[in-house]
């Protein structure tokens, strides 16, 4: 309502501002879209490291952990994050894909970004980064990519803030990752697999020599259970190079005892400085309690350097409340529907042992959607003995493999009378719920295949949180 006077109201002026905001941070992204999207990357550092340069290298005024491998990266920093903010520290978080809003991406004191701030941030940068590109073209260089302009949002978002501590997660690889302009003071790498060959390469050792390229001289370097010994040579030999202290689960630290609990599992770890009995984490499955006896070793590295033993109560408390989100989560109830962001073969392998592991359903019935770039054949494979029957259909990316295709590659896996296509993804989830509902009490729907997947059905259904 407006006042005597006729002037707008405070709300009606705060309602306006937000407009504004909102119609201002839609430029923005649809600004940063227009560039070379972060699957059709440019390798190199020289784009990003001249803008840091001219903004006066912001990623140096803050301590980081750095984040790489193939799968688990996302979990395992938000782990991290959960225990430093437990902790008391204000924490930079910047992690990627994300599920539905771009400034999921950047978080700060454990919330995605304000439109406010990333667009503060954004017109820091953009004048910088509209110089780059001029140079880049004088010399036939493209200018920076979508992923590029992300992280330099990023890092000066974080120094604006200010932070105590920034997690970061590597977009793709290492060496050459945007990301790499910070010098970390721990360099986590979680088990390194086969994805991303266009890039990285076709086998664990020559990705795993791309991905080794975050640890920086002096850091600390704490390496998951590496399902390739060649790769575990690779890293021991990066930490040499450099004069890194090399710390490795199973070695130096690892999970005394897990057992599966209501929400979660409930979880005994040995770390670096320490044990640590009887915490509960509310995340599913095996490869989540690496995630956090990884995480677990990487704060103790950065806080005490591996000597100092974290506070008990800290620990369980950051364990106990930590979110993954879209990462075999449950997002419906009746009948249940759980989302998982599996997107290769070793993802799938995690997820499928996960299954097993913590859920016993009567009936489980996938919706499979999976880009055209991936092994749908081995990861529908990989996936085929925990599925009663799978709806393979696509999600609205352009990169979607056709479900006629899919249906095919399926069919021979599964068997004819286990699939069934459907071309869009809304009508595949109620199909697949239907045929779950078919098993009585207990049918369940698993959706998987990519983030997008995940996403969608999350969108969906309701669930837009993060």
């Amino acid at each position: 309502m407006a006042s005597l006077s006729g002037r707008p109201d405070a709300a009606q002026r705060e309602a306006a501002r937000q407009l504004d905001l909102h119609k201002r941070m839609r430029e923005v992204e649809q600004a940063i879209l227009a560039r070379t999207p972060e699957h059709d990357l440019e390798p190199s550092l020289e784009r990003i490291q001249a803008v840091m340069e001219l903004l006066g290298d912001p990623q140096r005024s803050f301590p980081s952990i750095h984040i790489t491998g193939t799968n688990g990266k996302t979990s395992t920093a938000r782990i991290i994050e959960a225990i430093l903010r437990e902790t008391g520290l204000k924490t930079g978080r910047f992690t990627s894909p994300h599920l539905h809003s771009i400034r999921e991406r950047i978080s700060i004191a454990g919330e995605p970004i304000s439109e406010e701030a990333f667009i503060r941030a954004y017109d820091e940068v953009i004048p910088f980064i509209e110089m780059v590109d001029a140079q880049s073209a004088q010399t036939g260089a493209p200018r920076m990519t979508y992923f590029e302009v992300v992280v330099a949002v990023a890092y000066a978002a974080f120094a604006d803030a200010p932070i105590d501590i920034a997690v970061v997660e590597v977009g793709m690889g290492g060496a050459w990752d945007a990301t790499n302009v910070i010098d970390a003071d721990v360099a986590v790498i979680t088990p390194v697999d086969v994805d991303h060959t266009r890039f990285l390469g076709t086998t664990p050792e020559e990705i795993a020599a791309e991905k080794v390229g975050i640890v920086k001289p002096g850091a600390v370097v704490v390496s998951a259970l590496q399902p390739h010994e060649d790769v575990w040579g690779i890293i021991r030999a990066r930490a040499g190079e450099v004069d890194a202290r090399l710390v490795g689960e199973g070695i130096d630290f690892g999970i005394l005892t897990r057992e599966v609990a209501v929400g979660g599992q409930l979880l005994s770890l040995r770390g670096l400085a320490g044990d640590y009995e009887d915490v509960v984490l509310s995340l599913f499955g095996r490869h989540q309690a690496a995630n956090a006896m990884v995480a677990v070793a990487a704060v103790e590295a950065f806080l005490g350097g591996g000597t100092q033993q974290l506070n008990h109560e800290v620990l369980a408390a950051a364990l106990a409340k930590v979110e993954s989100p879209g990462r075999l989560e449950i997002v419906r109830r009746s009948p249940t529907v759980l989302v998982d962001a599996a997107h290769n073969p070793h993802g799938m392998a995690a997820l499928r042992e996960a299954l097993s592991d913590s859920f016993t359903f009567v009936r489980l019935v996938g919706v499979v959607a999976i880009f055209a770039d991936k092994d749908a054949a081995e990861m529908l494979e990989i996936l085929e003995p925990a599925l009663d029957h799978v709806v393979v259909t696509r999600t609205s990316s352009p990169r979607a493999t056709a479900p006629e295709t899919l249906g095919q590659i399926a069919g021979e896996i599964f068997g004819d009378h286990r699939v069934t296509v459907v071309r869009d993804l809304p009508d595949a989830l109620d199909v697949a719920a239907g045929m779950a509902d078919e098993g009585g009490v207990g049918g369940a729907v698993l959706a998987t295949g990519s983030v997008v997947t995940a996403a969608e059905v999350r969108m969906l259904l309701g669930v837009t949180s993060v």
